[in-house]
């Protein structure tokens, strides 16, 4: 049997999750899609359309959609779910989990990988993040939750875009593609995103594509350039590009200083399989509550096909992915997001393992 879809949705306080929920709830699509909203707390959807009488219970709207309060266990309630199914009991194809607006995404989705019963039955799709294009700036400030959803969001959608005028909304995007320059953005105002801006985005699945917002990759690479050749004492040219998102000759966002922020690593020579793993091993070991998410594509030594890697705090996998083309230029692109990460050591680190 297939594994069931499922997407996790977050946002800070107010950013508009629910009224997005509200429309995929109400919406004729024809998708039976269970709802998950976990552990309740400032926010919660209307009384109509869930009842929280305090115990664990599934209400079934009119246009096919099951929604699901749970307040204890999330592992527990996924696999109650996939057993009821399996039974016949209740029926669905996918499934959305909202959170509460302070929460961390990252225990939520590790959920779909550390339990065997979860990932018999289960595919994490993509974590969406709805972003308040009113507040979210200060949000960010003075919130790290509201970073960490941003970080590990697969794709952000901005709300209340109405709210704000050009500029700020400009602002806001150019810091969004700085904390994490993998997820694209786009506008969902009064819950209006379009579901496939929401569902089936393959975000989380291993592939032979590292989505990264173009802007992100040449900001910094003529800083990064004039860097590497200025340190380069033996004269050779060393296919070695690094972009850094801190911008700081960026003037206009020079006051905010995010501790969730994400780099880049490229380089055209192939890795050493046994150098690179012993290193990322370590990285994941040291900073693995750090590293909110982080991908690759890798050019290994003397494999004719790339090599697909991908990770959330300590849980990292990899794959093979396509063969490479005969015309195509062979290389290494990585990104990492996280707090505080020394990137200094990851990029040495990473360069060592090159051949």
């Amino acid at each position: 049997m297939a594994l069931i879809p499922s997407t996790i949705l977050t946002g800070f306080l107010g950013a508009g999750k629910t009224t997005l929920l509200k429309r995929i709830l109400h919406e004729q699509h024809g998708l039976k899609i269970a709802v998950i909203e976990n552990e309740f707390g400032q926010e919660s959807i209307d009384n109509e359309i869930l009842l929280h009488d305090g115990v664990e219970q599934i209400v079934e709207m009119n246009n096919g959609c099951i929604c699901c309060t749970v307040r204890g266990d999330l592992i527990v309630a996924l696999a109650d779910l996939a057993r009821r199914r399996d039974a016949g009991e209740i029926a669905f194809d996918r499934v959305v989990i909202e959170t509460t607006g302070l929460a961390n995404p990252g225990p939520v989705a590790q959920t779909f990988f550390v339990d065997e019963e979860v990932g018999a039955h289960y595919l994490l799709d993509a974590v969406v993040t709805v972003v308040d294009a009113r507040h979210a700036m200060d949000q960010l400030d003075q919130h790290e939750e509201a970073q960490r959803q941003v970080g590990f969001a697969d794709k952000l959608l901005i709300s209340k875009a109405d709210l704000v005028d050009a500029g700020q909304l400009a602002a806001l995007t150019a810091r969004l593609k700085r904390i994490n320059p993998r997820a694209p953005i786009s506008q969902s105002d009064f819950g209006s995103a379009p579901l496939a801006e929401v569902l089936d985005l393959r975000g989380f699945n291993l592939n032979d594509k590292l989505e990264i917002d173009p802007a992100f990759l040449t900001a910094d690479e003529a800083v990064d350039h004039a860097h590497h050749h200025a340190h380069d004492d033996d004269g050779e040219h060393e296919h070695v590009h690094t972009e850094a998102c801190d911008h700081s000759h960026d003037h206009q966002h020079s006051a905010h200083s995010d501790d969730i922020a994400a780099f880049v690593f490229k380089s055209e020579r192939p890795f050493d399989p046994a150098r690179l793993d012993e290193f990322l091993s370590s990285l994941v070991n040291v900073f693995g509550p750090r590293m909110l998410r982080y991908k690759g594509v890798l050019l290994m030594d003397g494999a004719e096909r790339k090599v697909v890697f991908q990770g959330v705090h300590q849980i990292m996998g990899s794959d093979l992915g396509a063969a490479w083309g005969e015309t195509e230029q062979r290389g290494s692109k990585m990104v990492f997001i996280g707090k505080n990460l020394p990137k200094d050591v990851f990029i040495r680190g990473l360069e060592q393992c090159l051949v």
